[in-house]
């Protein structure tokens, strides 16, 4: 069955220093008191891209069991604050949230081509 997930995209912040501190103090612990039904946070920083500085800094991704669930959370008020502090702390421009499904395939064996 495919996960359904909520993405928040960063782009890169005016200052990255600042940014991490208040993400990491600030927004993620929000994230996980007030983000009701979620079933996995992850976090992802972007180090870095074959094609130059890459335009966003980093991804979270909020795994839901269903979608009724990532709407029922959006639409709380603890929702709506966690969402609402994800564009305040956003300094290099608002954040794009997308709904996304996710397949996972699991390889138990690397073939080499």
């Amino acid at each position: 069955m495919a996960q359904v997930k909520l993405v928040v995209i960063y782009p890169r912040p005016t200052d990255v220093d600042v940014f991490e501190r208040v993400y990491q103090h600030e927004h993620v612990p929000l994230a996980v008191a007030k983000l009701g039904g979620k079933t996995k946070i992850v976090a992802t920083r972007i180090l870095g891209s074959p094609q130059g500085t890459p335009p966003f800094y980093r991804v979270a991704e909020i795994y839901f069991p269903s979608m009724q669930a990532l709407e029922a959370c959006a639409a709380s008020e603890g929702g709506k604050e966690a969402l609402a502090h994800a564009v305040k702390i956003s300094s290099g421009g608002p954040p794009i949230f997308l709904i996304a499904e996710e397949e996972t395939f699991t390889f138990t064996k690397t073939i080499n081509a």
